[in-house]
């Protein structure tokens, strides 16, 4: 099924990233008018058309569930052997759903209801175990709750994806993504402050700049979130907004690939588990500035009176 799988031909094809040197927010927004003026033909705004492309949000997020399971059991103590089964069940579970998914065309029939029921059964792990270490009833090793609940959203959001893979009104859906990964940004920061030896200073203090930062965009994010449940019909304080949030997660990105780089060269002072952990995360900032890229030409056209150079 080769024809109709491009975009897996080359196994590496999403693991790829560009540092900001080579694609800098202007051309990021280059591409993004340029979209939107593509789509000034439609006069229709009432819905958005920027539809899930399901297949590939379910290989992408396969990948980090099965990662995220992974994650779980380097973590945990080694007096817990039915939760290290447990994670290694997930593990081989996801790999052979992404075997799977990588052999199809479409995402339906069997395929979907078995990733379905593996996605809540890896919810469920992952709740919990977090349960568990809230109520003190199990050492949590070095999995963090947060760290946990963090995991636990994004299986939610994949599930969610699944269950309801159309997207509603452009503007309430770019919001809505913001909020969701504006945190997932912040706490990878966190966490990666916390796993970096006390020796690495430079690289804590601009992980703790990337904080300051991504912990006022969030807020910012939530403001303007809650602002437009009153249904503005123009919203172009979203789209300023939104270039401070494309420049600072493309900054982060990098950041986030020149520690996985220093990881794998041995030249980072660190207790992360694997140099896999950091890649995982800057694939999802990857990922994050793929969803704007995808959303922000709708949002100009039906919900901006910013102009469109042709």
């Amino acid at each position: 099924m080769k024809e109709c799988n491009d975009t897996k031909a080359n196994p590496e094809y999403h693991d790829k990233y560009v540092p900001v040197d080579d694609i800098k927010s202007t051309h990021f927004w280059k591409k993004v008018n340029d979209n939107a003026i593509d789509m000034t033909e439609s006069p229709d705004c009432r819905g958005c058309v920027c539809q899930y492309n399901r297949l590939e949000e379910a290989r992408f997020w396969a990948r980090i569930m099965e990662e995220h399971a992974l994650f779980i059991l380097l973590g945990l103590p080694c007096d817990q052997p039915k939760f290290q089964e447990k994670a290694k069940f997930f593990i081989n579970l996801f790999s052979n759903l992404r075997k799977r998914l990588d052999e199809t065309c479409k995402l339906e029939g069997d395929l979907l209801c078995d990733l379905i029921e593996a996605v809540k059964l890896i919810i469920e792990f992952k709740a919990k175990l977090l349960r568990l270490i809230i109520q003190c009833k199990e050492a949590p090793g070095s999995n963090y709750p947060l760290l946990l609940d963090h995991v636990r959203r994004e299986a939610e959001r994949f599930l969610g994806l699944l269950l309801k893979p159309v997207p509603e009104d452009s503007l309430d859906l770019l919001l809505e993504q913001e909020v969701f990964w504006l945190r997932i940004m912040k706490e990878h920061i966190e966490f990666v402050i916390h796993l970096l030896d006390p020796s690495e200073r430079e690289l804590i203090e601009q992980a703790k700049e990337f904080r300051k930062t991504f912990s006022r965009l969030l807020e910012t994010a939530r403001d303007l979130e809650s602002m437009n449940e009153t249904k503005p019909k123009n919203f172009n304080t979203v789209i300023r907004f939104t270039q401070d949030v494309v420049r600072n997660t493309m900054q982060l990105r990098d950041f986030k690939a020149a520690a996985f780089e220093l990881a794998t060269l041995c030249e980072l002072l660190s207790i992360v588990s694997t140099p896999l952990l950091l890649d995982h995360i800057r694939r999802e900032a990857d990922k994050f500035l793929s969803e704007l890229e995808a959303l922000l030409p709708e949002v100009i056209r039906c919900h901006s009176t910013l102009k469109k150079d042709n």
